[in-house]
């Protein structure tokens, strides 16, 4: 390894935007990655961890511009990589490979081995034909299968066979750096071992650069020369790997470091719990993101973001308590800082409820206590906060506009259903009338006169008419035009009741109140 980065990484920034409405209004924003920077040299592999959430896959994305990032400075091997045209993109394509977290939905089902590990080859004019199928051999080959897969399908293939074909497809183009995406989250631990292996002398072999994204830490010690460990879009630390698992700086990484099993069951690990989840990235906490669950909170780390402190060189650190120290004894230093604040947290936790009458009697709330008013003093004095009497009238006047639009949401439903069956009903009335004019116009012409009453045509209004037999819902009778001799007929209650003659043309069918 050099000192010259093969990559470089500044202030790296990727919002999502949230809309709402139909035309789209913005409302907010998922700050998935927030400020980031790091570096990687020639043939050095970087680990990069954190929980699920934390924004690791769209930190390795938005380096290959698989998703746009929305600010930042992406520098590899001397070219800035978000300033490059489409061309140029396809060029650094040649350097710049991923190999992805699933095995089953990163090959096409589609294709064959050949077509899948020798297309890139084919893309960038290396190889062509019989040279292909010679080239894809002996990367199959080299990432432990038999060349006898050329022309097999994925699904014919186990998963940790598949994910050596994505192996294989990354390192066709001899690249310099592969994002690895948690290659081997999804393969069993037996396969685990194997691919990772199989990376690792890979990259000895062909002098490949690795971003390593992972978030099983035992995997990242194996593999890595340092690790970066990432909170709700942030880098809290970056160390070397050895200086990071014997001196874990932030609480963040002291709390994942605990939570590495124990292959020595006569040992005992402390074990540190973080309580709650991880924050949403929709609104991130102020101050340090990882306020809420640190256990040597401060005060300061509610209001003010930490800075990154380097206590030693090539060790980075967002944390308060890692300001001012250097030295040999810094982190000695830190350790103690954060032990006196825990401490110091836990001396101010409320005691825990005794299990009891006495206790359960505690418990219950003073019916006075409601009325009773008080000012902010007396509430500090007695340890408590009483609720605002603005914030609750507030939320008293959301609940009810909350109220008020279910209702209008609601009556404007009812109108369109009553709207949508008048519409089908008219629609109805109209088709059996028109069948109606036609029945008598057939009788007018065969008999010479029209009949007096339905029951004399032997026709029946069906049950839409309704029990008085009226058309419509007004109790108005419909007049129809018959189709031969300007002639209307008119119903009431069911039945017909008068035809006259009208001047009307011929063929019109059209009904008339």
């Amino acid at each position: 390894m050099t000192n010259v980065p093969l990559l470089t990484v500044e202030r790296l920034t990727k919002h999502f935007p949230v809309t709402r409405g139909v035309l789209g209004r913005r409302v907010g924003a998922v700050r998935a990655v927030d400020d980031v920077s790091f570096a990687i040299a020639p043939g050095e592999t970087l680990g990069l961890v954190g929980e699920s959430g934390s924004g690791k896959t769209t930190v390795g994305r938005s380096i290959l511009r698989l998703i746009e990032p929305t600010s930042g400075n992406v520098v590899f091997d001397g070219t800035n990589v978000l300033g490059a045209t489409p061309d140029e993109l396809r060029r650094l394509r040649r350097s710049l490979q991923i190999i992805f977290q699933d095995p089953y939905s990163s090959l096409n089902p589609r294709m064959r081995v050949i077509d899948l590990v020798g297309e890139a080859l084919e893309v960038h004019g290396l190889t062509r034909g019989a040279q292909t199928e010679e080239r894809v051999s002996s990367l199959l080959r080299r990432v432990g299968l038999s060349p006898s897969a050329l022309n097999r399908y994925p699904h014919e293939f186990s998963g940790g066979q598949r994910q050596r074909i994505g192996v294989a497809r990354a390192i066709a183009l001899e690249p310099k750096l592969v994002i690895c995406d948690e290659p081997v989250s999804a393969l069993d631990v037996s396969i685990q071992a194997q691919v990772v292996n199989l990376l690792q002398d890979l990259g000895r072999e062909l002098g490949l650069a690795y971003l390593f994204i992972a978030h099983d830490l035992s995997v990242v010690r194996h593999l890595s020369h340092r690790v970066a460990v990432m909170y709700l879009g942030e880098i809290v630390e970056i160390a070397p790997v050895k200086a990071l698992f014997a001196q874990p700086a932030h609480p963040y990484t002291r709390a994942l470091l605990s939570a590495i099993p124990e292959p020595d069951p006569t040992r005992q690990r402390p074990r540190l719990v973080l309580a709650g989840d991880i924050p949403s990235p929709l609104n991130p906490p102020s101050g340090c993101r990882f306020h809420t669950r640190c256990p040597a909170v401060m005060e300061r780390c509610t209001s003010e973001p930490p800075a990154l402190y380097e206590p030693r060189a090539g060790h980075v650190v967002r944390c308060f308590h890692a300001e001012g120290t250097s030295g040999p004894g810094w982190f000695a230093e830190v350790e103690e800082r954060i032990l006196a604040q825990v401490a110091e947290n836990e001396r101010r936790a409320p005691p825990a409820p005794r299990v009891g009458l006495g206790a359960l009697s505690s418990l219950a709330p003073d019916p006075t206590e409601a009325r009773r008013p008080s000012t902010p003093a007396q509430a500090g004095a007695r340890g408590s906060v009483t609720p605002d009497p603005v914030d609750t009238q507030g939320g008293r006047l959301v609940a009810r506009r909350s109220r008020w639009t279910l209702a209008v949401y609601a009556l404007a439903f009812l109108a369109l259903v009553a709207g949508a069956v008048h519409f089908s009903r008219r629609r109805t009335v109209e088709r059996e009338l028109g069948a109606l004019a036609f029945e008598l116009t057939a009788r007018a012409r065969a008999t010479g006169s029209f009949p007096a009453t339905l029951s004399e045509l032997g026709w029946r209004l069906p049950p839409i008419f309704g029990r008085r037999g009226l058309v419509d819902p007004w109790g108005h009778p419909y007049r129809y035009r018959v189709l031969d001799g300007g002639r209307r007929f008119e119903l009431r209650a069911g039945d017909l009741v008068r035809v006259s003659d009208v001047p009307a043309p011929l063929g019109s069918a059209t009904p008339a109140r």
